[in-house]
């Protein structure tokens, strides 16, 4: 029995509230966004070959993405605060061993523990804000997670980079995961303190469809496994289909589960709701493409242009400041606007990525300044304010708060797979087309072309989905 958030609860203070459940995933956001101007130190101070290093990176998106569903349910069925607390405290352990592991093997293990964490406490941050907030309130604290994820996502690479150069390599990388560990331990006592008990207390074990859970993660990570694994063998591919083998067997395992009147892990009548469907849908399609935007910006730039990391983490600053204010303001007109917002911003990303391909010539042949890209790319950021906040809240408003969690993570796990295969399969397009010979610009150009076209068909999606909200009743 999944416990019902609208029973009589204790009065709940929710701007500090907010700020528990903010603080840590703005720090587990910038231990992936890091992470990437720390592989070269990290390779230097651990002896580390290439393998190793995209382990550093692989092993934490893993674990955080085959936990997000299963850890949703698990809150939503036992109590989000206590799974919250574990999740945290998980990810500041994993923090403190990454920062003093001796070798990059007990590197790799202790990113895997801070993916266990952050995959853990991923979903409660979301059913947590369903819970105790509703309506502007609701959009308002979803706005300001957006932000969040903007700011973390933006501050990551300048953070490391700053580190590194004010303590040097071997310390500097160091301090990029032991900087989580006072926050984790505050946000800890916050939540003992800020969030509401809703441990279930029934006296009974809660059943949470073990069965289920196996299957859906080995699914998971057959389906992500070739995507964070770059030059594998091809005998890795044969993982995919697999993956997708297993995800069938998971889902008539929901099913018969249901019949039998047992509680699924995700009750799979979860998707009949178009529009929690679209919503994934939306929201997949587009990270398919978006997420490669701030890879092969850098590639362009450092690999072809010759400019510096720090250079090329600059660039991106405006774009995140731009999403962090538009998601604010979207915040205040997305239950008014509904998915007008969404497809509006759409079609800014478009104009950003079109705009972004004519530029990149003038900036190659020194017409233009490579900062000149700052201005497109602030356009990107503009969009990602109106579409990746907004969609959140639309989609979710559709279900029932009860299982928040579950939406939750199934949401996130769609981001999570569609950015795996993107920045998998965009950046790999750009290097064959350069290794067969094509030029940079126009590899560059190709594969911004290819980005655009995903947005277009994520707006697809949202037009479709504008069709269906007009029907509702009560439409604008």
């Amino acid at each position: 029995m999944i416990p019902d958030p609208s029973s009589p609860s204790p009065p709940v203070r929710r701007k500090p509230l907010l700020g528990v459940l903010l603080a840590p995933l703005f720090a587990a956001l910038v231990a992936v966004s890091v992470i990437n101007v720390a592989l070269a130190a990290i390779g230097e101070g651990l002896d580390a070959d290439s393998g190793d290093l995209q382990w550093v990176i692989s092993g934490y998106a893993l674990a955080f993405g085959i936990l997000l569903v299963p850890a949703g349910r698990a809150g939503d069925a036992t109590g989000r605060r206590r799974m919250f607390i574990i999740g945290v405290g998980v990810f500041t352990l994993g923090s403190l061993l990454s920062g003093i592991a001796p070798t990059v093997e007990i590197l790799n293990l202790s990113r895997i523990l801070q993916g266990i964490g952050s995959g853990l406490l991923n979903p409660q941050t979301v059913a947590l804000i369903q819970q105790h907030f509703r309506g502007q309130d609701r959009a308002r604290a979803f706005a300001l997670l957006a932000t969040t994820v903007a700011v973390a996502t933006a501050i990551g690479p300048v953070l490391g980079g700053g580190l590194i150069q004010l303590l040097g390599p071997e310390l500097g990388w160091r301090w990029m995961f032991l900087m989580n560990v006072p926050v984790g331990v505050v946000a800890i006592i916050g939540a003992f303190r800020y969030i509401p008990d809703d441990k279930l207390r029934s006296g009974r074990l809660p059943d949470l469809d073990p069965v289920g859970t196996v299957l859906l993660s080995a699914a998971i990570l057959g389906i992500m496994l070739p995507f964070l694994e770059r030059g594998v063998s091809p005998l890795v591919w044969l993982s995919f289909p697999a993956g997708l083998m297993v995800l069938g067997l998971w889902w008539a395992w929901e099913q018969r589960y249901r019949r039998r009147g047992r509680a699924p892990m995700v009750d799979t009548g979860i998707f009949t709701n178009r529009a929690f469907r679209n919503g994934i849908l939306i929201i997949s399609v587009y990270f398919l493409g978006a997420t490669s935007v701030w890879i092969i910006i850098p590639l362009f730039l450092q690999m072809h242009l010759q400019h510096t990391a720090f250079e090329a983490a600059l660039i991106g600053l405006p774009s995140s400041a731009a999403a962090a204010i538009s998601s604010q303001v979207a915040g205040r007109y997305v239950l008014t606007l509904g998915r007008r917002l969404v497809i509006v911003g759409f079609g800014i990303a478009f104009t950003s990525m079109l705009l972004t391909a004519i530029m990149s010539g003038f900036v190659e042949n020194g017409t233009l300044s490579f900062w000149w890209l700052a201005a497109p790319l602030t356009l990107m950021g503009l969009s990602q304010g109106m579409t990746i906040s907004p969609n959140q809240t639309l989609t979710l408003n559709s279900m029932d708060p009860r299982f928040g969690g579950v939406a939750g993570g199934i949401l996130q796990l769609g981001q999570r797979i569609g950015a795996a295969i993107g920045t998998a399969m965009i950046p790999g397009i750009l290097f064959s087309l350069t290794e067969s010979g094509t030029p940079w610009l126009e590899a560059f150009v190709i594969v911004v072309s290819i980005i655009m076209g995903l947005t277009l068909v994520a707006m697809g999606f949202s037009i479709a989905d504008r069709a269906r909200e007009k029907q509702a009743p009560g439409a604008l």
